[in-house]
């Protein structure tokens, strides 16, 4: 059983290398797992799945700060907000 878990784990791996935060999460998340009860597989795809939640987030985050900051500046220049994406 061990095995195929392996083998699935590994398998997907091409497709999460591409997400952003994926391979940091991974790493972290593989040496935690290994500590705590030698579970490294398991907790380099949790790594993976949170390190891509976070980056997404930051993402996010560093898009509506630009928009803000977009915004600001039309105001100050007298023109007309800058249309939101």
């Amino acid at each position: 059983m061990g095995k195929v878990l392996l083998l699935i784990a590994f398998s997907s791996l091409p497709v999460m290398a591409n997400a952003h935060g994926c391979l940091k999460g991974a790493a972290v998340g593989g040496v935690v797992g290994h500590v705590a009860g030698h579970h490294a597989v398991a907790g380099a795809a949790v790594g993976c799945v949170v390190g891509h939640h976070r980056a997404k987030e930051k993402e996010k985050a560093a898009a509506k700060a630009q928009a803000q900051a977009q915004a600001a500046s039309a105001n100050a220049a007298g023109g007309a907000p800058a249309p939101a994406h």
